[in-house]
């Protein structure tokens, strides 16, 4: 059994701990959080015997094996970092860090320490990702020429406040924009030109963000995210031959593929065979698990590689916004 501890135990801590019990070899074994009442709510919750009410005492737990890191993505550096000092393997929710350079030096630590180290980009783990690239490879669409891809919500009065804060990293892009510029790099890879702007708060955080990825082939991405509206969060790719729609909550394994072909178009629904029993958190956990059981140090699926240019990216986005945080 891969013995897993969770660092931080919020919303998507429960998410995460609910789907581990669906990886045959996982077990959930301790939590670790700084309040003391959240981590025994935690704790009883998914009935765990170690409970931790500092960080530093989870990443010494010997009983654990690899540490989820929940924390709000302001502080996944540090916390990782801390992980990865204790020789613990590490899975940390994206985005990975604030900047290129703390991501840089989290995967230069892991390397020099020989510990696993991955970005938790469940999107990549997803049966309908994979089918509408296999749909992409046979020719099913033809050339793809244009993406359009959009995620926004209207934030309510009491919205968490790492939605905003420059201190904690806020902003459409790095919470939820993130989803649109790791689905254009997956299916079309790097731009060779960004465009971007933003509307910004007095602290330079985006409320909404626009983006163009150019190619020098002539493709082009058109990409949006907002915490004032709510959108259709939809993603559509459109080619020589088809287009392809990944319907509400396109990130997710609940969206559905819709497949335009012909004039008029005719809609057909593309099916997969995932059998869909939790949030979906329990494909990147098991592939964890399975990166662990050979002994490896890095994900051959979301690589080192794949996170560094995912910051890279989020990076120049932020720089012709004006998206400035105070650890750049």
């Amino acid at each position: 059994m891969i013995r897993w501890g969770i660092l931080g135990c919020g919303r998507i801590a429960r998410k995460f701990a609910s789907d581990l019990k669906l990886v045959e070899n996982a077990e959930l074994v301790a939590c670790g959080a700084r309040n003391a009442a959240s981590a025994d709510a935690f704790a009883k919750e998914f009935s765990l015997k170690n409970i931790h009410y500092s960080y530093e005492s989870l990443v010494k737990d010997d009983e654990v094996d690899v540490v989820y890191v929940a924390t709000p993505h302001s502080h996944h550096y540090e916390h990782t970092l801390l992980c990865i000092n204790h020789n613990k393997a590490v899975l940390c929710e994206k985005a990975f860090a604030i900047n290129y350079k703390q991501v840089k030096e989290m995967i230069d630590a892991a390397r020099d320490k020989k510990v696993f180290l991955m970005e938790a980009v469940w999107t990549k783990f997803l049966q309908p990702y994979k089918k509408v690239q296999e749909m992409i490879n046979s020719g099913m669409l033809g050339e793809v020429k244009s993406m359009l891809l959009n995620f926004g919500f209207k934030a309510p009065p009491d919205a968490p406040q790492r939605l905003l804060d420059p201190e904690l990293g806020g902003g459409t892009i790095l919470d939820i924009g993130i989803y649109n510029v790791f689905t254009a790099l997956y299916f079309l890879g790097k731009p060779d030109e960004i465009q971007a702007t933003a509307t910004l708060t007095k602290g330079n955080t985006d409320e909404q963000c626009s983006v163009t990825f150019k190619y020098n082939d002539g493709k082009l991405v058109q990409m949006f995210s907002t915490f004032l509206t709510d959108t259709a969060t939809e993603a559509e790719i459109n080619g020589t031959k088809g287009r392809v729609r990944l319907t509400y909550r396109y990130y997710t394994p609940f969206t559905t593929i819709e497949f335009f072909t012909g004039k008029p178009p005719e809609k057909q629904i593309i099916e997969t065979d995932d059998e869909k029993k939790g949030w979906g958190y329990e494909h990147e956990a098991k592939h964890v698990c399975e990166c662990l059981e050979k002994g490896l140090i890095e994900s051959p699926v979301m690589t080192h590689a794949d996170s560094l240019l995912l910051m890279e990216t989020l990076d120049a986005i932020r720089k012709k916004a004006g998206i400035i945080y105070d650890v750049d």
